[in-house]
């Protein structure tokens, strides 16, 4: 289902209404936003968080914000409204291999292998 063109991974792109109205794209989009945004600020609230109840309680809604944010990509994405650049594979492969030897710094031992 996903095409390859130009170093860009998406899917076949379902067609809105180009109007000044919000088409279903426009919402979805937003939703998305929205849910990237939120899941930032349950992030620092739960770094913030001093007593144990309150940490629960927003780790449960953070999990829950952080996979609907998941099911809107997901359905931006089956739409082919969200499109990905392919990695280049020695681009990657260097990556690694420079953070291969920065495990070795680590104080506990190379946990990277």
């Amino acid at each position: 289902m996903q095409n390859q063109q130009n170093n860009k991974i998406q899917n076949p792109e379902t067609q809105v209404p180009k109007t000044p109205k919000m088409n279903d794209r426009d919402f979805v989009n937003d939703l998305l936003s929205t849910e990237k945004y939120l899941t930032d600020a349950y992030c620092t609230a739960l770094n913030e968080a001093s007593h144990q109840a309150l940490y629960q309680d927003l780790l449960t809604i953070f999990n829950e914000t952080q996979n609907s944010q998941r099911e809107l990509y997901n359905c931006m994405f089956r739409h082919g409204w969200y499109k990905l650049e392919a990695a280049d594979q020695q681009k990657l492969q260097q990556s690694y291999q420079q953070f291969q030897g920065y495990s070795s710094q680590f104080p506990y031992g190379n946990h990277m292998q």
